[in-house]
């Protein structure tokens, strides 16, 4: 499954900082936009898989769906 997400790149000095603006916590660097684009995607795939491994663990049902929200 594929989900978008919005990246925000900055320059720094010589390097170059982003964030994701949908999701806590995910933050990343390099020297180049793509390598930072390439760190963000993973950084967003390990944070994900976290955080479903560590919720399901706790709980004995588990109810998946799709929520829209207006932002």
């Amino acid at each position: 499954m594929e989900k978008q997400f919005t990246a925000v790149i900055v320059k720094s000095g010589e390097w170059y900082a982003g964030t994701v603006k949908e999701l806590s916590g995910v933050h990343s660097q390099g020297k180049t936009i793509q390598e930072v684009r390439e760190n963000l995607k993973e950084a967003v795939q390990l944070i994900i898989e976290s955080n479903i491994k560590h919720f399901r663990s706790d709980s004995a049902e588990i109810y998946e769906e799709q929520i829209a929200v207006n932002v």
